[in-house]
């Protein structure tokens, strides 16, 4: 039997990325994987999956986790369908780079729609059921920046992804008695859209230079595939990990280690 073998899992910002990672994996080992993003081009990544994978059982929709009227919606729809959610992937998350003199209410508040309310959203959709069935896996993905580390220019994205340790270890406390668990993932430097789009806006003319440079400050040397995100998450999600909760689990390959990027060298 695979690990989450029927289990009916939640990803959101599945289209691509470290989502469509964690969507992959798990569709690997046996879930219902409801894929759900903003980007129609989830539609062609649920067919590629279902192709790959040789799981027909992959469901996408489009859906702003902003949107706290189109996060019920969706979940009530596929419920409706397939039956109730065991497993929520908090993965949706924007990562704008803003001078901090330069940093004003309307990006602050893009930051937090998203990558703070759209979990909280989600989560306020599936928890009564998870509650009601008393069984439930709640995984949501974190950073390294924030928590842990901070480049410049990142004081939203820090700012929001530092909350949602606070907001994961809330919910494993308060459902602990209900058979639900909840962890954070603390990802580092995975060669995903978000990265490449954060190398383009800290140097326009040549982000291929960001890229190296970012890939010699890792131990490992070398990005984090999503694949590997994935196999964390579908751990988390699994049986096997019922004891585990209120929990943060770093993935960078090593680059929170170094105190410094020259002593030593």
């Amino acid at each position: 039997m695979k690990l989450l073998e029927g289990k009916i899992a939640l990803v959101t910002g599945a289209a691509m990325g470290n989502g469509l990672g964690i969507a992959r994996v798990f569709a690997e080992k046996g879930a219902v994987v409801v894929m759900a993003d903003m980007n129609e081009e989830v539609f062609a990544s649920a067919e590629r999956l279902k192709a790959e994978t040789g799981n027909d059982r992959v469901y996408p929709y489009i859906m702003d986790v902003s949107c706290r009227r189109q996060v019920r919606e969706v979940v009530a729809d596929y419920e409706k369908k397939i039956g109730g959610t065991d497993i929520l992937v908090n993965n949706a998350g924007i990562s704008l780079l803003t001078e901090i003199e330069e940093m004003d209410e309307e990006l602050r508040d893009k930051h937090f729609d998203v990558n703070v309310m759209g979990p909280w959203n989600c989560v306020k959709a599936v928890l009564p059921g998870m509650m009601k069935r008393k069984y439930g896996r709640i995984v949501t993905i974190s950073s390294v920046t924030g928590p842990r580390v901070c480049d410049p220019a990142n004081i939203a994205y820090a700012t929001t992804k530092a909350a949602l340790l606070g907001f994961s270890k809330a919910i494993a406390i308060d459902t602990a008695p209900y058979n639900i668990t909840s962890n954070a993932i603390l990802p580092g430097y995975f060669l995903t859209p978000m990265v490449e789009l954060t190398a383009v806006e800290t140097d326009p003319d040549n982000p291929q230079r960001v890229l190296d440079e970012i890939v010699e400050t890792v131990p490992v040397g070398r990005f984090g595939k999503p694949e590997e995100i994935g196999y964390l998450a579908a751990f988390l999600a699994s049986d096997e990990a019922a004891y585990i909760t209120g929990s943060e689990f770093t993935i960078d390959g090593g680059s929170t280690l170094p105190e410094t990027i020259s002593v030593g060298r």
